[in-house]
């Protein structure tokens, strides 16, 4: 070692030991990671008809909103709780972070009966894919929606993703949020059956909440054109959270799908209601696409790398996957008659 590196490496310890030299910064918790990326979410809202609950049927919030773990009461049940919430879960590879984002709403509703159903509880929502590129919380470079039984992928403006086996349905828009200094996605949702798009391919139209995401603060819309209510993040995996409920017979049919019957007054003056018709994240499926059933959420990189062309490194190994303790169950699940969500 020459004597100017033996000098440098002195005065370099002797500052670090003086605390003169700033630490390395310490990559983001999952939390952090999770409200980051975590959409500005458009809901549209229909307040006519006695099945919209003026409104609120339209609102997301929580699978619990009700106080309890039944998936039967929801419907009956919907409206007396609007406080907003969004689950997530972030999977990590040695390349990318792979976050997941699902909105729950009590009922998927109809006012009509022209060969439409309704059904108890609905659960959409939206994968994103950020690259670790040495920044603070990496860049975003995909996302793909759930929209009932079909996909529907994005890339942001500049991002160097291409058509892969689909094709990218649209440029995924970013909109600042007034509760944070960041740049958000944003994501929509249609009013009654609550597909989830990017904005603006669904959007509002008429009455509507603007939702912006929040590490502790959970806001009920004042009225059904509340254009600012914060959302409160919540783990998939978080103790005695959604995942750990999945073999909860009250709450869920079956893997991967939420238990709902036809009580409450579903299906009244429309075509039909169907039962055990909602889909956890584990659960959400694209039938005509090369991911299997629950896939999305469970092995993202397998869609990733099916969907899009992706210059460099893709790595399909996880350093981080809780799904991966329950992976027989979940194969096992990918045969189950399709839910229409």
């Amino acid at each position: 070692m020459g004597i100017s590196r033996v000098i440098a490496s002195g005065v370099a310890g002797v500052l670090a030991a003086a605390g003169l030299v700033a630490p390395a910064a310490a990559a983001p918790s999952r939390a952090e990671l999770a409200l980051r990326w975590a959409p500005v979410h458009y809901q549209d809202v229909d307040a006519t008809g006695s099945h919209a609950l003026s409104g609120k049927s339209d609102f997301i919030t929580r699978y619990d909103f009700d106080g309890n773990l039944n998936g039967r009461d929801n419907w009956d049940n919907a409206g007396k709780n609007t406080a907003a919430a969004a689950y997530y879960s972030v999977l990590e590879t040695g390349t990318h972070y792979y976050l997941t984002y699902f909105f729950f709403h009590p009922r998927d509703w109809i006012d009509h009966p022209f060969f439409e159903t309704e059904h108890e509880n609905d659960g959409e929502g939206v994968l994103e894919v950020v690259e670790k590129d040495g920044s603070a919380y990496g860049t975003l470079r995909a996302a793909v929606t759930v929209a009932h039984s079909d996909f529907f992928s994005y890339a942001p403006s500049g991002s160097t993703w291409a058509n892969g086996s689909e094709t990218i349905d649209g440029t995924l828009q970013f909109k600042s949020s007034p509760h944070d200094s960041f740049q958000h996605p944003v994501t929509a949702q249609e009013r009654g059956g609550h597909g989830l798009k990017a904005w603006p391919q669904y959007d509002i139209d008429g009455d509507g909440v603007v939702y912006y995401p929040s590490s502790t603060v959970s806001e009920s819309p004042s009225g059904t054109n509340d254009r600012d209510v914060r959302y409160e993040l919540i783990d998939v995996f978080a103790d005695g959270g959604l995942w750990s409920q999945r073999t909860n017979t009250n709450l869920f049919a079956n893997l991967g799908t939420f238990a709902g019957d036809t009580t409450g007054g579903c299906g009244q003056g429309t075509y039909s209601c169907g039962t055990n018709s909602a889909n956890a994240p584990w659960g959400w499926d694209d039938g005509n696409d090369v991911p299997a059933r629950g896939e999305i959420a469970t092995d993202p990189a397998r869609l990733a790398a099916a969907y899009y062309k992706v210059p460099g490194s893709l790595d399909r190994s996880y350093t981080y996957n809780p799904y991966a303790g329950a992976a027989a169950a979940l194969k096992a699940a990918r045969n189950l008659p399709p839910t229409i969500d």
